[in-house]
């Protein structure tokens, strides 16, 4: 059976409205129809950069208990997250690699761990 959802926890999380910080979500592979909404979004066209929001506001599933994702709520990442959600998109879409490298913020001890997949534990 095809995984198509993946489970991730993000470094320092998404800050709601109400200032709930949200860490828990799902990003779903993404397909040809996200690529093609993307580029059809204005917003897209006009910075690059905003091209991510929209693409990761498709993908993902939900964060913590936030299910209605765009790119409004996305634009209050941290810089960290968005960093990791990036790589987190290009390991589940294009390099097929479960594993990912951590750091324990605790100890800072740097290792490799396997991505957990929806579903499976």
């Amino acid at each position: 059976m095809l995984t198509t959802e993946f489970d991730f926890t993000l470094p320092r999380g998404l800050m709601d409205t109400e200032g709930v910080v949200h860490r828990d979500g799902v990003m779903r592979l993404a397909t040809a129809k996200d690529e093609i909404a993307v580029q059809k979004d204005q917003r897209a066209k006009e910075g690059e950069a905003y091209s991510t929001l929209v693409m990761f506001s498709r993908v993902i599933v939900r964060v913590g208990t936030l299910s209605k994702i765009t790119p409004e709520i996305l634009e209050n990442l941290f810089t960290r997250d968005l960093s990791y959600l990036r790589e987190f998109y290009n390991r589940i879409n294009q390099q097929g690699n479960s594993e990912i490298a951590v750091c324990c913020p605790s100890c800072n001890n740097k290792f490799s761990t396997e991505l957990a997949l929806s579903g499976e534990f």
